[in-house]
């Protein structure tokens, strides 16, 4: 990347997500936009005032005056996609789950280290302002020896869920597991590490589709640590809750704003007498700022030429646990 200037950054994928990212950009950062729908793409350089709008993304990544691609569109191309910006010689940015099966991003993590270039996944769940609070506690020691995690993440669908891309494996890759599914096991691996031990199953209880629609994780670390995890999109009231088990304190986070309900944390510290403990509590209304706090961090990568936490190892983690899970449960949906 040029130090004489701000990165130059392209979207491909320029719905929801696409336009969140660009939101989040930095004055004189916005290059171009890339998407199969031209009006869309049109529709985000509008907004930005700037740039160009190609339905082509070959274009973009022939584009010498482009130093990094965020990539937001469908889980299935996600990887291709990606892979051709790296092969290209560009930074990436690229949504969660980053790719659809474990070879993917087998792929991408030699391209990447033949590329020489950063590569970023977008697990943005790590920055919401509770979660960055409850880590920076744990790494402080306040919970003293982790014991176990205990995460709960599902929404309720809305009618005709079960005809959208989510539903067809072609496109997402599975169901819940892989869709909200990742952010739950990547957060249980930022606390307690790798699983070397993962069982589970996952299952189709409402949702007529032939993806999951729920899923019951019961992962373990090689010491022994383990995370208990549920993730569901038959929940009807939408939730998020992660708990972190020390053998001194407990951290709950709950809520995500939004449906989800106030982010929260409270810290519940046990005292010599044990009993009860001593709870501390702190509420985050303002709203989420985790997109652009990640890509604050992703521009950082570039400009320190640092390796990108959470990269595409952490998504190869997480789909390790997503295949396996799925094999378990007799779901087949990669050659």
């Amino acid at each position: 990347m040029k130090s004489d200037r701000p990165p130059r950054l392209a979207i491909i994928g320029c719905g929801l997500i696409g336009r969140k990212r660009l939101a989040t950009f930095p004055a004189g950062a916005f290059a171009a936009a890339g998407d199969l729908d031209l009006t869309r793409a049109e529709q985000l350089v509008a907004a930005a005032k700037t740039g160009y709008a190609t339905t082509d993304a070959t274009r973009i990544f022939a584009d010498a005056d482009i130093d990094a691609v965020i990539i937001c569109t469908l889980n299935a191309a996600l990887a291709p996609l990606a892979l051709a910006a790296i092969r290209a010689g560009k930074h990436v940015l690229v949504e969660k789950p980053g790719a659809i099966s474990v070879a993917e991003v087998d792929e991408l993590l030699a391209a990447a280290q033949a590329a020489a270039v950063r590569v970023r996944v977008g697990f943005n769940h790590r920055y919401h302002p509770a979660l960055l609070k409850a880590h920076e506690l744990f790494a402080s020691g306040a919970l003293g020896p982790l014991m176990f995690v205990r995460g709960r993440y599902g929404h309720g669908g809305r009618v005709g869920y079960d005809q959208e891309w989510r539903a067809d494996p072609k496109l997402s890759g599975g169901g819940e597991l892989i869709d909200q599914g990742v952010h739950l096991i990547d957060l249980a691996g930022w606390f307690l590490g790798d699983f070397t031990n993962i069982e589970g199953h996952a299952t189709t209880y409402f949702w007529k589709m032939p993806v999951d629609d729920n899923a019951f994780l019961n992962l373990r670390t090689a010491s022994g640590q383990t995370a208990w995890l549920q993730v569901s999109c038959t929940e009807w009231k939408n939730l998020f809750s992660l708990e972190i088990y020390g053998r001194d304190a407990k951290l709950h986070i709950e809520g995500l704003g939004g449906s989800y309900g106030v982010e929260r944390l409270t810290h519940f510290q046990m005292l010599p007498a044990m009993g009860p403990p001593e709870t501390t509590a702190w509420e985050f209304p303002r709203g989420d700022d985790s997109w652009r706090l990640e890509l604050a961090d992703f521009i950082e990568d570039l400009r320190q030429g640092r390796e990108p936490q959470p990269g595409l190892r952490e998504a190869r983690a997480a789909l390790a646990v997503v295949e396996r899970i799925h094999a378990l449960s007799g779901y087949h949906f990669h050659p």
